[in-house]
């Protein structure tokens, strides 16, 4: 399984790509962070991370694509600018016609560290060592976004399974599979 996995930020948008499957060592096919100027209008810094984005979905392919879901923050002016940058990527992936799994932060240093209280500098250090990188990925937003593709590997298998006997066993709505139509921009 391919895993984009996408740690939400305005300022910063980690990203990174793993390939791998549960109980085996994820292997890092790219990391990296896109980041925007807060000089910028708001729409213009959205469309940047969009074309980011975009681009990383087609040069990469991922099966599935992870972004962190925002649930709080102290500042709220921050936690607007995450979860409107988590809304862009789920959006690009949308348009790839790829899902999208969240995962919340405590989820993702439960999975790669043990402890879902874990700090910046334990996940980092774990997700070099789980995917045997020679140096720590920098700044931590890559490192975070490698975390929450990592945690995907592991645990989105396990998760789709327990959500198709949950659904068999007559718990919750029935899945409608559909495909939505591709964005083809504005056209005037």
């Amino acid at each position: 399984m391919r895993v984009l996995g996408i740690d939400p930020g305005l300022t910063r948008c980690g990203w990174g790509v793993v390939e791998g499957r549960p109980g085996a060592r994820p292997t890092a096919l790219g990391v990296g962070v896109v980041r925007s100027s807060a000089d910028l209008d708001l729409e213009l810094r959205l469309l940047e991370l969009h074309t980011a984005v975009t681009a990383l979905l087609r040069e990469f392919r991922p099966d599935v694509v992870a972004v962190e879901r925002v649930f709080t923050q102290n500042n709220k002016g921050t936690a607007m600018g995450t979860a409107q940058a988590a809304g862009v990527a789920a959006l690009a992936a949308a348009q790839a016609d790829r899902p999208v799994a969240w995962h919340t932060p405590s989820e993702v240093k439960a999975a790669i560290s043990g402890n879902g209280r874990a700090d910046k500098e334990q996940v980092t250090l774990m997700v070099t060592r789980v995917l045997g990188l020679a140096e720590a990925p920098k700044p931590a937003d890559a490192a975070d976004a490698l975390a929450l593709a990592i945690c995907q590997v592991w645990r989105g298998p396990a998760q789709q399974r327990l959500k198709v006997a949950a659904l068999a066993g007559g718990i919750g709505a029935p899945v409608v599979q559909r495909t939505l139509p591709r964005w083809q921009g504005v056209s005037r």
